[in-house]
């Protein structure tokens, strides 16, 4: 997994919110929920299945407020994290399948690897 700054985004009242999945998103999640699989299953949105709006709140608050962290740090400022609350509102806004849609998206983009890293793991 590459480390990214941000690997999505999303708006809410004007504002760009980044979203950034690594391993500390990762562990938040496997604590929460026990692996990254089944929290995945749990927002997956699918005809006839209703995703759990807890996991989907869960994760893209862990997404935001690491990259709210890292802006902190690399920048010099000094955001707060949002509450599960803010972040249920901002879920409302942009709809459960847009924001899951960008939840799936970051993890995707996240965790692609590089085909030139892969073949030289291989090798060893």
């Amino acid at each position: 997994m590459k480390e990214m700054k941000a690997a999505g985004s999303i708006e809410y009242k004007g504002k760009k919110y980044n979203l950034v999945f690594n391993l500390n998103v990762m562990e938040e999640i496997q604590e929460e929920y026990g692996s990254i699989e089944k929290w995945g299953g749990l927002c997956e949105v699918a005809p006839g299945k209703e995703p759990s709006v807890k996991a989907l709140k869960y994760g893209l608050g862990a997404m935001i407020n690491e990259a709210l962290d890292i802006e902190n740090e690399e920048e010099g400022l000094s955001q707060e994290p949002l509450s599960l609350k803010k972040i249920g509102r901002i879920i409302s806004e942009l709809g459960i399948g847009e924001a899951a849609k960008a939840l799936s998206n970051t993890v995707v983009k996240s965790t692609k690897t590089n085909p030139k890293n892969e073949s030289s793991t291989k090798k060893r």
